[in-house]
């Protein structure tokens, strides 16, 4: 049987972008659709041109530097969103233009304001406009799964008509259910009498669990594009998890009728480098992606393995990018053998700054741990990465913490703001705190300390640990994020990234709108 191809649409740069702290700078966006190229996903939704000037400049970059991808912006049912977002795309190679309006009756009668009619006049229009500026052009019905069916037949057969040629129907707030979903796409695709004309679309939600689920249920009744991010990131919940979706399809073969052109092999550098940027850490028992992923702790489970592999695994560790190998470099490799590793490992530095940089902490660690794995390189570049992307005002000069039965700890570190020292003293309830405390004697930030994550890189007591510390400030969050073998010096590094991209005039902020 011939498969058809399922449409992979990554919106990690939108609705990923969404996530509180999430927010990302031109430049990284960057970073993350040349991965995202690599990766060989379909269509990148760059952003939301018109929400802001930065955005405009994010999605006009990734227009004019993705070749392989087709480019895409969402847009309201507004002439001006649509405008933007053709005028950001104009050098795009391929470039689509996303459009929505809400069509549930909560929607449009509570945040709209709008009659059904009108909903749909405002929709057939938006769609001409975007059709005359531009060939591709994707029409969402915002929260379909709680859309009446009969409307929903009208508006979508009028705007294939108008010439869409993708129509999404987003669970936009998690709430549709597999079969229900499935069942509804299934009886749309059928009943619309213009649907042979328009590939049709899903973009589900995690709130209740079940984003991964409701789009494979809805590819078995015929839609022909999934809509999702990297490490299944996004609002609320997040998004269905691009690396779940591909590999499900790919793993049951035998029940799935569509295949994927996604480099599954690049799949661990994406998600890495996604969790680096955002500072959102990948849980350890995450699917595909986590760490735990492949790893066998039960007897039983490790003698099955051993016997034959696919007693207990179902894909090989090595296809998504994970390597079983440890790097065969040490203290007297040189920077050749280094930056081809890091090639392996899908990470290349355009400046040679950063890889002189990555170099050097490199070095550094190797003086420390008695054996250096991919994981730790990949967290070493993770940080060069954060680091590089903005100009650090605040860095850790010197670090002495004291913890004590039966006493206070005590924490005593020196600062670099600008060019000068600064010394700072507290005590705390532990010694994290007691090294937060200390950094906010000088900093007086007035932030509020939303998260505090620790994730041990590899395992052993001398494994690099990644902190992730969340702090929010007047409604903006940021993720600041460090690694190190010695835990407090990464909460420091974490801490004083967060003040850092605080500080940072050119930091995103999330979009607030959207499917």
């Amino acid at each position: 049987m011939d498969k058809q191809h399922l449409v992979i649409f990554d919106t990690t740069l939108r609705d990923g972008e969404q996530s509180p702290g999430a927010s990302m700078t031109r430049e990284e966006k960057l970073r993350v659709a040349k991965s995202l190229e690599k990766l060989k996903v379909d269509v990148i939704e760059a952003g939301f041109a018109v929400s802001s000037q930065g955005d405009f400049e994010a999605v006009k970059a990734i227009a004019e530097t993705v070749k392989d991808s087709t480019v895409c912006s969402l847009a309201r049912t507004i002439n001006l969103d649509i405008e933007r977002a053709a005028e950001a795309l104009k050098n795009a190679n391929s470039g689509r233009i996303h459009t929505f309006i809400a069509t549930s009756p909560i929607h449009m009668k509570y945040k709209l304001q709008m009659s059904p009619d009108q909903v749909l006049e405002q929709a057939v229009s938006a769609v001409k406009l975007a059709r005359n500026l531009m060939g591709d052009v994707e029409f969402s019905l915002e929260d379909a799964s709680r859309s009446e069916f009969d409307y929903m037949c009208r508006i979508i057969e009028q705007v294939i008509d108008a010439g869409a040629r993708t129509i999404n129907l987003p669970d936009t707030v998690g709430y549709g259910f597999p079969e229900e979903y499935a069942e509804t796409i299934g009886r749309l695709i059928e009943n619309v009498p213009n649907s042979d004309k328009a590939i049709f679309s899903v973009h589900c939600h995690n709130d209740l669990g079940l984003a991964v689920s409701n789009s494979l249920a809805a590819v078995m009744k015929g839609a022909r594009q999934v809509e999702c991010t990297i490490n299944g990131l996004g609002e609320r919940a997040g998004n269905a998890a691009l690396e779940e979706v591909v590999m499900a399809v790919r793993t049951r073969k035998d029940i799935f009728p569509v295949e994927t052109a996604i480099d599954i092999s690049q799949i661990v550098s994406t998600s890495r480098l996604v969790s680096s940027i955002t500072g959102f850490p990948v849980q350890p028992n995450k699917a595909i992606v986590g760490a735990n992923a492949f790893a066998h702790e039960s007897g039983i489970h490790q003698d099955g393995v051993l016997k034959f592999r696919e007693t207990y695994e179902i894909m090989k560790a090595e296809d998504v990018g994970w390597s079983t190998n440890k790097i065969v470099l040490g203290k007297l490799s040189g920077r050749a053998a280094f930056a081809a590793r890091l090639e392996e490992l899908g990470t290349h530095f355009d400046d040679k700054a950063d890889l002189n940089e990555a170099f050097v902490r490199f070095k550094a660690l190797a003086d420390k741990k008695r054996e250096i794995y991919d994981e730790d390189l990949q967290a070493l570049v993770s940080e060069v990465q954060v680091s590089g992307s903005i100009a650090d005002k605040i860095t850790l000069e010197s670090l002495e913490v004291v913890s004590k039965t039966g006493q206070l700890p005590h924490a005593e570190l020196t600062l670099n703001y600008k060019g000068e020292s600064y010394y700072s003293v507290s005590d705390g309830d532990g010694p994290v705190d007691a090294v937060f405390k200390a950094i906010e004697k000088l900093a007086k930030s007035g932030t509020e300390l939303k998260l505090y994550s620790v994730n041990a890189v590899t395992a052993g007591t001398d494994s690099q640990g990644e902190v992730t510390v969340r702090l929010g400030k007047g409604g903006r969050i940021v993720n600041g994020q460090g690694a190190d073998t010695d835990i407090l010096v990464a909460s420091v590094k974490a801490y004083l990234n967060a003040l850092n991209l605080l500080e940072s005039p050119d930091r995103l902020h999330p979009q607030m709108a959207g499917v």
